[in-house]
């Protein structure tokens, strides 16, 4: 796989990535350009014998346990824990940027609300929807998240409050439900292609073999058919865009809460919070409607 200057060479042994790096060196220093010795690594995906080297003209290439492609970390045992750490430190990274706007009391809590959404959630979701999190790891991005909002509005985990009217005040919804939608959005996109697409192939691959034993790995497709019965979707459902794309199918609420429920759900998350600032202290008021539900 090529983009620009980065190369990704796939094969089966070590003996075919020395034949063909080889061939790459020769085709790229034949019309003038190197190969970069010291930023060439190579990795191993179920390595089952540790010995053996990859060289390029007699030098040892550098062995790696994870190698970051276009953004994105792969591990070699195939987890995702290098990624999710890595997007946890972008976000924070963008959050800081950003601080003297999230942290300033003269702005309102709602366009703090908005400035985050449009500036700080779109690094902690960047190709996430490629991604197949675990729930200790999409709990380890809500943590990250509810601190960062809990900075922005001036209060702490001491003053006891709920993280819904954090997330009410901020007009900023649970993160799970957007990494969700993106992740169905972007397989919906897969599954429109054509057959023959590399992406739609590679969902549809079945490895040959069998699994160890023990609790298998967490695979891409299982956190997708999850979101599909979570939803009451099917695969055929992602030919109609309309339908696939409407709120009607990704904000369906989950099996067994009928959709009144779901509306009072609705009204929490959109539920006011007025922060006040009397001395250095905190006072938080909720505004209620009639039914006892933040209005």
């Amino acid at each position: 796989m090529m983009f620009a200057d980065d190369i990704v060479i796939c094969s089966e042994s070590r003996e075919q990535v020395e034949e063909n790096l080889e061939r790459w060196r020769f085709a790229l220093e034949r019309r003038g350009m190197k190969v970069s010795r010291s930023k060439t690594e190579y990795m191993c995906l179920n390595e089952r014998e540790g010995s053996g080297t990859v060289r390029l003209q007699g030098e040892e290439v550098k062995k790696v346990q994870e190698f970051k492609y276009l953004g994105s970390t792969v591990q070699s045992n195939g987890g995702s824990g290098k990624e999710v750490k890595k997007q946890v430190q972008a976000v924070w990274n963008g959050w800081r940027k950003v601080l003297g706007v999230l942290c300033d009391r003269k702005i309102s809590a709602r366009i703090k609300g908005k400035v985050y959404r449009t500036v700080v959630r779109p690094a902690m979701l960047y190709g996430l929807e490629t991604v197949s999190l675990k729930k200790r790891q999409e709990s380890e991005l809500e943590v990250a998240e509810l601190k960062m909002l809990r900075f922005s509005l001036g209060v702490t985990r001491l003053d006891r409050i709920r993280n819904e009217y954090i997330r009410g005040t901020a007009h900023v919804g649970c993160l799970g439900d957007k990494v969700r939608e993106d992740r169905l959005r972007w397989f919906g996109h897969v599954q429109r292609r054509e057959s023959e697409y590399i992406g739609r192939r590679m969902l549809d691959m079945e490895l040959p073999g069998r699994r160890q034993r023990g609790r298998p790995k967490r695979r891409y497709m299982d956190g997708i058919n999850e979101d599909m019965k979570l939803v009451g979707a099917s695969v055929e459902d992602a030919e109609d865009r309309d339908r696939w794309r409407g709120d009607d199918l990704l904000w369906k609420p989950p099996e067994g809460k009928s959709r009144k429920k779901k509306k009072k759900n609705v009204a929490i998350y959109k539920s006011t919070t007025i922060v006040k600032f009397v001395d250095d202290n905190v006072v938080i008021d909720l505004i209620s409607n009639n039914d006892g539900w933040p209005a």
